[in-house]
């Protein structure tokens, strides 16, 4: 056996991080033009749930710069010594900044959604309705583009924080869903005010939309900041115990699981056996824990 044999990699990319990339950094640009334009049409317009969208486009398209600078960071310092684990948990650290700022957003649209509804403004209807209309085609266009690589990252998922998040991924996708839920809203109130007259409708929009993006944030913050802090995957720990300790002839005295990049853990398993076992057996027994890209394994003769 040569030395090179028990060399370890830590390049902890995702499988599709070259492709989620290249479709972030296309919905950037989308987010960016389509910011503009709802932004000055809502000064233009007077509508608050356009110009709401519009500013929580413009947050969006800092947010997605994030998740792109993410991708090119995490590339570009795979092989870093700096990085002791790699560089796998660059876009958990994007997903989490993007969920604070979209926390921010929705804090930002409820309170001066709530101001317009208590001090009405006059809004020209017809022309912010059809600009909302191109905002949500927009967002359609820019969620397709997103959508194959998040769905990607959940075919073989079966809890909620289960193993195969790309973060990154799903946080440039729950902001681009936020965009795309406050332009329907935006239409369906700003149709509401020009035929029913329900001009109270725009602002009530407005804090329903930041309720719900505050409840996205909260789960996506959620689950960034559980990989940040190293949690446990309980589902790849009781796998682990159970292959080690299930012939009899071993015990995990100390067990250590978490996540290093979005399809693979690290696991250091401390084990008291049998002399007749050796920290090779216990290797091999952990062989079908396909999730663990990263295995230390401590063995002490009982």
């Amino acid at each position: 056996m040569t030395l090179t044999s028990h060399t370890h990699e830590h390049v902890f990319l995702g499988s599709s991080h070259e492709e989620n990339a290249k479709r972030t950094l296309w919905v950037v640009m989308l987010t960016v033009v389509m910011m503009v334009a709802e932004i000055a049409a809502g000064a233009l317009t007077g509508s608050m749930a356009l110009l709401a969208d519009g500013f929580h486009m413009a947050t969006h398209a800092g947010a997605l710069g994030i998740a792109a600078a993410a991708y090119a960071y995490a590339k570009r310092h795979a092989n870093s010594p700096r990085y002791s684990f790699g560089t796998g948990k660059v876009g958990d650290l994007g997903g989490f900044a993007s969920a604070l700022i979209l926390a921010l957003v929705a804090l930002g649209i409820g309170i001066e959604s709530v101001i317009r509804l208590l001090q009405p403004a006059d809004v020209q209807f017809g022309t912010a309705t059809l600009i909302a209309v191109v905002g949500l085609a927009v967002n359609i266009i820019s969620a397709l583009l997103l959508g194959h690589g998040h769905s990607h990252g959940h075919d073989h998922d079966h809890e909620p924080h289960a193993h195969g998040h790309d973060n990154n991924m799903r946080s440039a996708y729950v902001h681009v869903i936020a965009d795309a839920l406050t332009s329907v809203l935006a239409i369906a109130a700003l149709l509401a005010g020009r035929y029913l007259g329900w001009v109270w409708l725009d602002p009530l929009m407005g804090i329903v939309g930041a309720a719900v993006i505050a409840r996205w944030a909260w789960s996506l913050m959620g689950a960034t900041a559980g990989v940040l802090l190293d949690q446990t995957d309980a589902h790849v720990a009781a796998e682990i115990r159970e292959l080690v300790e299930q012939p009899g002839d071993a015990r995990i005295t100390d067990l250590h699981v978490w996540r290093v990049g979005p399809q693979a853990h690290a696991a250091i398993v401390s084990v008291v056996g049998h002399p007749t076992t050796d920290a090779e057996t216990i290797r091999r027994r952990l062989g079908p824990v396909h999730e663990v890209s990263h295995l230390t394994v401590e063995f002490h003769p009982a």
